[in-house]
């Protein structure tokens, strides 16, 4: 049977049909803020005790950009599974399966005994997130059809959310409670996930079962749509600065001899990005499609990754809360492009298509981090790359413009 094509329309021209029922509409927004926490909290849960894992497993730069680059490894290697299980199960199924194994994973890391270990269990948890990607812009489509704009800043808005949690609480709260252990903290983050599945699967809507013509035929990706390989840049260029820059950060600070910075730094990059996703729950609508925001942003980034390399001290706070803001600004909108830009029987294939994509490079290039650091000697080339990409960010949004994707 010969491949679907992808048709990617301005959202005016998107019939925006709806085979889930509408009542209780905060019920849903409720539920994709709560899925969208599980799409991070027990991947941040590793920055804040990086440099134990380090020190007790005896790790070098590389070695921490290959366990960093696990999660974007598996977004990427996995993504496909879930524009599949939605096209077979639908999207309940689809995310309390993703769920599912985001805790299970997190489980099994925080027992893991060496560093193989822990590859081998993040890979699994991490392949859960995955799953999950392509699931939530299909479930903003399905569940909020005429408020693209607000669902996914919610849904966002629950990942920032998770994401300050795990950053917030593991140094001061969780570590203290589990006796100070980093494996026990892992473990310990991997309840609220498991509770969240629970939800899900009680309170979502049903999705249509396969076989009534409702879910959507296609799964794989059209590759020869343009669109795709824009959006995947664009989201690579986002993902890549916000991943690696938790990765790296800490140890950049260590090896200035600012250990003391970390858990400040970290708490300014990821709760920085919570007044953006605060004020984008009130205007995203007002922003949809619109290029400016992403060139603002992403010259923010640039500037805000130099401040944090030659501006170490209480200045490095300042900047990685502006990152923060700028990342966490560019996610939330961008996130809003698949489901408007596409039919809704085309946004979970194009949405993992484009995740493919972007956790490839954001991989690739926290490998390239790390190397650049090791083969140097010099702990700042680790973020050329970082600078690379808020570059390249504004040159991908005028190319959109160009196409009128953006306006």
């Amino acid at each position: 049977m010969a491949m679907q094509p992808v048709v990617c329309v301005p959202s005016e021209y998107a019939p925006m049909t709806n085979t889930v029922s509408r009542e209780r509409p905060w019920l849903r927004a409720l539920l994709l803020w709560l899925a969208g926490n599980g799409l991070r909290l027990t991947i941040l849960a590793v920055p804040p005790v990086i440099a134990m894992i380090r020190d007790d497993l005896r790790l070098s730069a590389t070695e921490v950009g290959l366990l960093s680059s696990i999660p974007p490894a598996m977004f990427a290697i996995a993504a496909l599974g879930g524009s599949l299980l939605v096209a077979r199960l639908g999207v309940r199924a689809a995310m309390v399966g993703g769920l599912a194994l985001v805790a299970i994973g997190s489980a099994l890391r925080g027992v893991s005994p060496n560093f193989a270990a822990l590859l081998a269990t993040t890979i699994v948890m991490s392949a859960g997130v995955a799953l999950m990607q392509p699931i939530m812009p299909t479930a903003v489509r399905q569940w909020l059809p005429s408020r693209i704009g607000l669902g996914t800043a919610l849904y966002t808005n629950g990942l920032l959310v998770g994401e300050i949690l795990a950053v917030l609480l593991t140094l001061p709260v969780v570590l203290p409670a589990v006796g100070g252990s980093w494996r026990l903290s892992l473990l310990a983050w991997s309840v609220p996930i498991a509770i969240i599945a629970i939800l899900v699967r009680a309170f979502a809507p049903r999705s249509p079962r396969a076989g009534t013509g409702a879910l959507p035929k296609a799964w794989l990706p059209d590759w020869r749509a343009g669109l795709v390989w824009r959006l995947g840049g664009l989201f690579g260029c986002v993902n890549s600065m916000y991943f690696c820059m938790n990765a790296f950060m800490p140890i950049y600070l260590a090896s200035h001899g600012r250990a003391d910075l970390i858990g400040d730094g970290l708490l300014a990059l990821n709760l920085g990005q919570l007044p953006a996703s605060l004020l984008l729950l009130a205007v995203a609508g007002r922003l949809e499609r619109l290029a400016w925001p992403y060139v603002a942003t992403g010259v923010l980034a640039l500037v805000s990754i130099v401040g944090i390399v030659f501006m170490i001290g209480t200045a490095t706070i300042v900047w990685a809360a502006l990152l923060g803001f700028a990342v966490a600004a560019q996610l939330t909108l961008a996130l809003t492009l698949p489901p408007l830009l596409c039919r809704p029987e085309d946004v979970a294939r194009t949405a993992a298509g484009t995740f493919l994509l972007s956790y490839g490079m954001a991989m690739l290039l926290s490998l390239v981090c790390g190397a650049l650091w090791d083969v140097s000697g010099v702990p700042a080339f680790a973020f050329v790359p970082l600078a690379a990409c808020a570059a390249a960010l504004v040159a991908i949004s005028g190319r959109m413009w160009h196409k009128h994707e953006l306006r």
